[in-house]
């Protein structure tokens, strides 16, 4: 009986043993049934070792899914490359720049989509502890794109690859050495002329009316550059300061006569016989920003149609009310006109259609530039009207919110 009961009992823990086998076999979740004993506490041990190791692959899964989610969003296109340079994964923001697809490209030789002639050269020096500039896919002459590309090492054998989109930073570098040019030839003429005045002026005898000339000349040329250094600060100071209070309210009256008073100067101090000026305006309303500014803005487009407008022709300036609740400042002239293919550049700095004339009625090239930036930090729209040999309007249009009627004001007398 005790050898019965012994190999029954044997019989019955093998089958446990083997219930416990299978289920390890079948790689099964379901929970087994097996009693106590070896086998039960065989079973509860690896019952929980299984339970740690799926939480540490769940955990590990959420952080790769964490770590490849901010790859994804970052700003910088990222690619991972194996030993062989095959694509392993990469984010949109490569995708993007080189025009990958994910069911496409992935496991493709990086070399074989991007043939650029300076990235290959890069890649096959091994040399990465510098990048390299290469364009981007839809780059074309019309429209360069510009990326920054550098590798490094990682693991065994790989590399992981980081571009990026320099577009905006080279155009303003090129911008930031075209500005440097153009500052130093706008002031070294006048520097050069006003040189050689005082040579003159040193070395040859000169009766009093020659002198007077030279010496008329010489004030022109440093009047020239005392308004060339007064833009340049104006510009400085729109681009570095705060946006202008939207609760400071600046009278369309006031602007308007000190405007008016402004142009009739100019015009007798450029021309010989004076413009027909005509300024209207509708009875007073207040603009809220800067009087500084929008008076700059204001009196860059009156003296611009000043220097252009041959004498004695009309000129009309007017700052008007919108139906909407906006107001409306005009300047309209009877000068030469724009062609088309000008306008979208003329609030460039330094951009001129006819440089010599410019130069000739004492204009910088930043008066325009100087009007784009204040009606930007007013939020006014600047609009530019021009056909050649019919004149020009420039005009800027304020939004509803930034005009009141002066009779809104109760400290208004």
């Amino acid at each position: 009986m005790a050898l019965a009961g012994g190999y029954l009992w044997f019989v019955l823990d093998s089958l446990r043993g083997l219930r416990l086998l299978r289920w390890l076999r079948d790689g099964s979740v379901a929970d087994l049934s097996i009693g106590n004993g070896l086998w039960g506490e065989a079973y509860d041990r690896v019952r929980r070792m299984l339970r740690a190791s799926s939480r540490l692959t769940v955990e590990s899964d959420s952080r790769l899914k964490d770590f490849l989610a901010a790859l994804q969003a970052s700003p910088n296109g990222v690619v991972l490359l194996d030993a062989e340079t095959r694509i392993e994964w990469f984010n949109q923001t490569a995708a993007d720049h080189f025009g990958f697809d994910v069911r496409r490209d992935l496991l493709q030789h990086f070399g074989n989509l991007v043939r650029d002639p300076g990235f290959a050269a890069y890649m096959a020096a091994h040399d990465f502890l510098h990048g390299v500039n290469m364009p981007g896919r839809v780059s074309s002459n019309a429209k360069p794109v510009t990326l920054s590309v550098n590798l490094h090492a990682y693991g065994d054998g790989r590399l992981l690859l980081l571009s990026r989109d320099i577009t905006a930073v080279e155009q303003a570098e090129a911008m930031r050495r075209d500005f440097v040019a153009n500052v130093s030839h706008e002031i070294r003429t006048p520097l050069t002329v006003l040189a050689g005045f005082v040579e003159t002026l040193q070395t040859l005898p000169l009766d009093d009316n020659e002198r007077q000339r030279y010496l008329g000349l010489m004030s022109q040329q440093a009047t020239r550059m005392q308004t060339l250094v007064s833009d340049l600060l104006t510009l400085s100071r729109l681009e570095g300061s705060p946006l202008p209070s939207t609760h400071e309210w600046v009278s369309s009256d006031v602007l308007m006569q000190q405007c008016e008073q402004d142009a009739r100067d100019l015009s007798h101090l450029l021309w010989t016989q004076s413009h027909d000026l005509r300024f209207e305006r509708d009875p007073c309303c207040e603009i809220a920003g800067s009087a500084l500014e929008l008076h700059s803005a204001m009196s860059n487009l009156i003296g611009n149609a000043i220097r252009y407008t041959p004498a004695q022709r009309r000129i009309d300036v007017g700052f008007k009310s919108l139906p909407d609740g906006g107001a409306l400042f005009f300047v309209k002239d009877q000068g030469p006109g724009i062609a088309q293919e000008h306008i979208p550049r003329l609030t460039e700095r330094f951009y001129r259609v006819d440089r010599s004339r410019s130069r000739e009625t004492g204009g910088t090239g930043l008066g325009l530039a100087i009007v784009k930036h204040v009606a930007q930090r007013h939020g006014a729209e600047l609009s530019i009207e021009s056909y050649p040999g019919k004149g020009s309007t420039f005009s800027l249009t304020f939004a509803p919110q930034r005009v009141r009627s002066a009779l809104e004001d109760p400290s208004h007398h």
